[in-house]
């Protein structure tokens, strides 16, 4: 599997006890999605490699205790600490009109109701408390948060956001 027909989803970010799992970093929106993976692509040395999962226990705050086949000790665990994890881009879900994958929508134009068209995605700041939308326009940036409401289509054909921003929350950044 190449890069490009693959998306990021986190990284290994530490060793998960001493038989050979390790705490994976589900740097996405939704990490309850990755339960149910059977495998995982890590990069290493610039080659994907496929491991498959024996066990995946999500955890808090974006984390999943992983233990892989074949990974049975700690020192087989630490070869993998600070790599990159991908899945097929295949493996992800249809989304419906009024979601997305973080990773789809840069570059799309974001129009808003009220004030039309306002730039285009740059960017999605995954912060857990308030992930927001970075959008570009006219050398300035936009941040919207990403909440429920927000979102009223999202059109993959035109490559556009339709959006209802909070009342006078886009005034505060073109003023």
């Amino acid at each position: 599997m190449d890069l490009k027909d693959s998306i990021y989803i986190g990284q290994i970010a530490k060793l998960h006890g001493y038989k050979g799992g390790v705490s994976l970093f589900l740097d996405v929106t939704h990490p309850e999605d990755y339960m149910d993976m059977e495998s995982f692509f890590i990069e290493i040395d610039g080659i994907l490699t496929p491991f498959f999962v024996e066990s995946f226990k999500l955890k808090n705050k974006g984390f999943a205790a992983v233990k892989f086949q074949g990974i049975d000790t700690e020192q087989e665990a630490k070869s993998l600490l600070k790599k990159k994890v991908f899945i097929p881009e295949t493996e992800l879900r249809e989304l419906d009109e009024s979601n997305f994958y973080d990773h789809e929508v840069i570059g799309y134009e974001v129009e808003d109701v009220v004030k039309g068209k306002i730039g285009k995605v740059t960017a999605i700041a995954d912060l857990k408390q308030n992930p927001l939308l970075v959008i570009e326009f006219k050398d300035k940036e936009i941040l919207l948060p990403i909440f429920e409401g927000l979102i009223l289509k999202v059109d993959r054909k035109l490559k556009r956001l339709k959006v209802k921003a909070p009342d006078g929350l886009i005034d505060l950044y073109l003023n």
